[in-house]
């Protein structure tokens, strides 16, 4: 069983635009710094995480085959289709019809896709079998429950 993600009906981000607060440069992980520090201006977050609005989609994980990654089941991914996809790079694939995100493997004119978790195999094509690198991933957006 491989990661899959939910792809009912994709919606590219050209038409949407987030505007929210931002407080503050960076918020320290280590030692608190004072509040009063903090200064509140606007990001778009449509410009922060978009490069290619036409291009860029929005899909919801669904296993945890790129947990090492930093990538958990319910994660949203942005996926640019855009951008031409790269040896390393955590991209979504179609395989056989189905879709999986994992890291691409891209070495000497071999093609793989590597899961982020040791209990699942790579997948390498078969004879027959058909894969198609679909978009990058660009960003994993995740909820923390509240």
């Amino acid at each position: 069983m491989y990661s899959t993600l939910d792809f009912r009906q994709p919606v590219p981000l050209s038409e949407c635009s987030l505007v929210l607060p931002l407080a503050g440069d960076k918020v320290r992980a280590g030692f608190p710094s004072p509040a009063e520090d903090l200064t509140v201006k606007r990001i778009d977050l449509t410009q922060e995480l978009v490069t290619h609005p036409q291009a860029t989609f929005l899909l919801r994980v669904s296993g945890d085959s790129m947990r090492d990654a930093g990538i958990f089941d319910g994660d949203m991914l942005v996926v640019d289709k855009a951008i031409k996809p790269r040896h390393g790079q955590v991209v979504v694939a179609v395989v056989d019809g189905e879709f999986t995100v994992k890291h691409l493997y891209q070495r000497a004119g071999r093609v793989k896709l590597r899961a982020a978790n040791a209990t699942y195999p790579d997948i390498t094509p078969r004879e027959g079998q058909t894969l198609e690198v679909w978009g990058v991933v660009t960003a994993s957006i995740k909820r923390f429950p509240v």
